[in-house]
Parts: C-alpha cells; structure tokens; sequence
C-alpha cells in the first residue's frame, strides 16, 4: 500500500531551480540533501560515518559543519539500530535520510524494513507514515568482492510498502533522492557507486569520462524533483527495447553502439512502483525486447520485467524476450569482469533477438 507522490513533477519541472553546473553523482547527492535540510527541519541525515567524516564516499561532506550535529550526525555500527530509529523518527514526523554505507550491509536490518518501515502506515490505517529514505551505495566494477558489490534490488521490490529507486545519472539523482524524501512511503534509495564518478560503459580498460563532460552531469543548484514511477527514455530506436538502470544504462548504449542497432534503451529509474505504460509503449513499437541487469539472474528484477512484457505485449512480439544479468555466484573478486554483463554480453543479445523471428 502507497500513499501517492508527494511532488509528481518530472524533467525540467521545478519551483526553484536556480543556475546549474556541472555534478558529480556524489556532488548531486549531497546538494540534493543540502536542499532538503534547508528547506524542511524535519529533515535528518544519519549512518555510520557520515558526519565529521562526510561519507565513505563523501556524499555527506560538509553537512555537519553546515547544519549541526542535531541533524547530521554519526550511528553506531549497527543498520538494524539506524533504521530503526528511523522509523521511531518517521511515527513522529521527522523524514530520517539514512545512510547504509554498502547495499550488502543492509541484512541486520531486514526486519525493521520490511516488518516496520514498510508495513506502519498499514497496520496503522493510515495513522502512521514512514516518510523514511534508506540510501544504499551497489553494484560492482569497483574490485570490491562479494561484500561490496551485490545489487539486492529485487528483494526490496518484493516487498509491499516500499518504494525502490536507482538513478544512473546525476541530474536524476537529485531530482529523485528530493521526491524520496518528501514521499510519505519508505523509498529504498540504491546509488551504483561505479557511476558515481562518471558514466561507465562496460569498458573497464579504458580511460574514465568524467561527469563533467556529459549532458547529463549539469544539474540544477536548487530544488526541483524527478517524479517516483517515471522512466525515461534514454535512447530513442526502433529496432528493440533495452529495458535496463542504473550502470546498465550506459552499457546498454555502449553495445547498441558497437552493434549498429537502433535500440530503445529504457532507464527504469524507478523499480518499484514501475512506469508501466512506458515500456509497454516501447516494446509494442519496436517489438522485440531484451531485459539487463547487474543483479543475479535467477529471480532478479528481469525475471518480473520478462513477465509483465510477455503479458502486456504477447501478441506484438517478434522474438522471445532475451535476459543478461550477473551468474547465480557470489559476486568474484577475481573474475570481475567475467561476472560484470558488459557490452559484448548485451550486444550479443542484442543481436539474437534481431535474428529471431
């Protein structure tokens, strides 16, 4: 059960934009944050390290300094306890922004998301919100091994009562962690830290773009919001649909290039709820389509994703829907790049679904 939007606005809508410049995702976040704390003082930020210190990332760099230790302040090692106190704080009218500090690391706090957070507004009727956004660095391409690089997006998309989000760019970024902390839902907020500091197009042995010279990297100083439950359309095509986020995004586009097909690449950005009506127009245009994720395949986000095309656009398609996704094993240190789907994966299936018929 989810209680609507709160600010359904999407690109280019705003109150009070302001001049732009050109943004890291890191620097989008903590500017996203920035706005929020100062226009709205139940605003709170909390998490392990993310006060004096600014983050393990430093997402959060000089938001103590600028607002006090009453509002950004350090937890204990201890995600069950932060989230939970999370949810104390949301019953009680604040809207906690609270730091996970690695995706793995969010199992000790299984139960007060999905037992607490998710369910309060339900089995309160109403009377209780949890106005909560839990932010969760994922995803791998950084040599981080099995407990720094899981993308557990589809557990969270599982459960009734949240909403689960993950930008791949910086102007999204914003704009959407700002509509998270002004929903009244529990808004699982996933950040793919390999894109944190640029795009990244599956070519790890290539120099890194900066976000400073993409389009997408010069984002608004001020408040605007990018609307829960809105796909974009990343790149326009004709030939298949791409649906696919977060890192994936470029990688798709990268294999569309390499491949000369004229993919639709649909960044979801909102995983749950979903922009259903968007992909069912692209996959009834182009009618073939591929699904592709960092996260394990078996049971992962793809798997509902495949589902939903097959029911809604059964009788448009002229090629079984392909999937690439991460292998059912432990995220490998060693053979990162193996377990990475990158652009010959992608354009692989790219190019068996144009064969079929």
């Amino acid at each position: 059960m989810l209680a609507p939007t709160r600010s359904p606005r999407g690109r280019g809508d705003s109150d009070d934009i302001g001049k732009t410049r050109p943004m890291t995702m890191i620097q989008a976040l903590r500017s996203a944050m920035d706005v929020m704390l100062e226009r709205d003082a139940n605003v709170v930020v909390f998490g392990q390290d993310v006060g004096y210190f600014g983050g393990v990332f430093r997402c959060t760099e000089g938001l103590q300094a600028k607002y006090g230790t009453p509002r950004v302040f350090d937890a204990p090692i201890s995600e069950g306890g932060i989230v939970g106190a999370a949810v104390g704080m949301a019953a009680y009218g604040l809207r906690p922004v609270v730091e996970i500090q690695f995706a793995d690391y969010f199992y000790p706090a299984s139960d007060q998301i999905v037992s607490e957070a998710a369910r309060l507004r339900y089995r309160s009727a109403g009377d209780f919100t949890a106005p909560i956004t839990v932010r969760m660095p994922c995803g791998g391409g950084i040599y981080g091994g099995q407990t720094h690089s899981q993308s557990p997006e589809a557990l969270f998309t599982h459960v009734c009562g949240l909403r689960t989000v993950m930008p791949s760019n910086p102007y999204d970024a914003k704009g959407l962690l700002i509509a998270s902390i002004e929903n009244d839902d529990p808004v699982i907020f996933l950040e793919p830290k390999r894109l944190y500091n640029g795009p990244f197009d599956g070519h790890h042995d290539r120099p890194i773009v900066p976000w400073s010279k993409h389009p997408l990297g010069e984002v608004p100083e001020g408040h605007y919001t990018v609307a829960l439950e809105s796909a974009a359309v990343f790149r326009p095509g004709n030939d298949l649909t791409v649906l696919t986020y977060g890192t994936m995004v470029f990688v798709s586009e990268a294999a569309a290039n390499e491949t000369g097909i004229d993919a639709e690449i649909i960044d979801l950005r909102s995983l749950w709820p979903l922009d259903l009506d968007t992909i069912v127009a692209s996959v009834k245009k182009t009618r073939r389509c591929i699904v592709v994720h960092e996260a394990t395949r078996t049971s992962g986000l793809g798997a509902e994703l495949l589902s939903l095309v097959q029911e809604h656009c059964f009788y448009h398609l002229e090629a079984r829907i392909e999937r690439v996704a991460g292998w059912d094993t432990p995220y490998p240190h060693g053979l990162e790049w193996v377990y990475f789907p990158g652009p010959a994966r992608v354009g692989a299936a790219m190019q068996r679904a144009m064969a079929a018929s």
